[in-house]
């Protein structure tokens, strides 16, 4: 199966532009493959918030985040692209992370080129390392994957931290290295996404992160400029979380959730969405049998 994936996840970007919402846990991942989805992003933003309570300063550990991608591939038979933050490390950590996520059933992994404690990529105060550097972590992750079609992407966070120029050029480095596709990270206008496109002839990922330095962008206009993935990593998170704690506040000061239960998840559509019915018959079949 997650060969399978591999090589389906090769083939829609080499098709068409693949729109992939962050998935802060397996049942969000559900949710997106069942709105008819082709793929699911995990955020490493989403893994600290959602799941630790922690801000995205790279305080997760790779145990933590092969754990948490086991368990959204394993909720869904769409590809699944993760975050791998800086690798957790060097060479052989980057060319491990690899063999890890690769063994739970991941088929695409971006790494960045920032120092790591890292940084949210929209934030001010990053530190990038050497060029050299990432494309030498980025040959062990290369060299690290069994089945070929396992997407590696290279992630620069260059344009926030020395310019845009920088930006290309090391992109087309770890190209040269063997990443399989690139991410630029906060490009600040639709002209400098369109220019990067321009110069760098890879599959390019575009991020659409909201309150950021990009600009949220129509899927069609990216697509018109080249980029082949669009991650949406904390929109659904967001959307629930703001509804969470409206209903809180409420909850707290009339004493009960009446005005809430017409805009919840009603119990019939969780467990649709869980696939009930898919363990009913398996319960039946086994009670059988016995």
């Amino acid at each position: 199966m997650p060969s399978t994936r591999n090589r389906r996840l090769r083939d829609l970007i080499a098709a068409k532009t693949v729109q992939m919402p962050g998935a802060f846990n397996a049942l969000a991942a559900r949710a997106i493959e069942k709105a008819g989805f082709e793929a699911v992003y995990v955020s490493g933003a989403g893994l600290s918030n959602a799941v630790y309570g922690l801000p995205d300063v790279g305080l997760i550990t790779l145990t933590e985040a092969v754990a948490h991608a086991k368990a959204i591939c394993a909720a869904v038979t769409v590809p699944v692209v993760v975050d791998g933050d800086t690798g957790f490390g060097e060479a052989i950590n980057m060319a491990r992370t690899v063999a890890e996520m690769e063994a739970v059933g991941v088929s695409g992994i971006h790494f960045e080129d920032q120092v790591l404690p890292k940084k949210c990529g929209h934030l001010d105060g990053k530190e990038l390392i050497p060029a050299e550097a990432m494309a030498e972590k980025l040959r062990a992750a290369c060299a690290a994957r069994h089945d070929k079609d396992f997407l590696i992407i290279a992630r620069t966070d260059a344009r926030g931290v020395t310019n845009f120029d920088d930006a290309v050029d090391r992109a087309k480095r770890y190209l040269d290295a063997g990443a399989d596709a690139i991410f630029p990270e906060a490009m600040q206008s639709a002209d400098e996404l369109a220019e990067f496109a321009s110069k760098v002839k890879a599959p390019l990922l575009a991020n659409m992160t909201e309150f950021g330095k990009t600009p949220l962008l129509p899927l069609k206009d990216l697509e018109r400029m080249g980029y082949r993935m669009v991650i949406y990593p904390q929109s659904a998170l967001r959307v629930a979380y703001a509804a969470i704690a409206s209903m809180l506040a409420d909850l707290k000061s009339k004493g009960d959730q009446n005005d809430w239960v017409s805009r919840m998840q009603t119990r019939k559509e969780l467990y649709a969405l869980l696939d009930y019915d898919g363990l009913d018959k398996i319960d039946k079949a086994a009670t059988k049998l016995s």
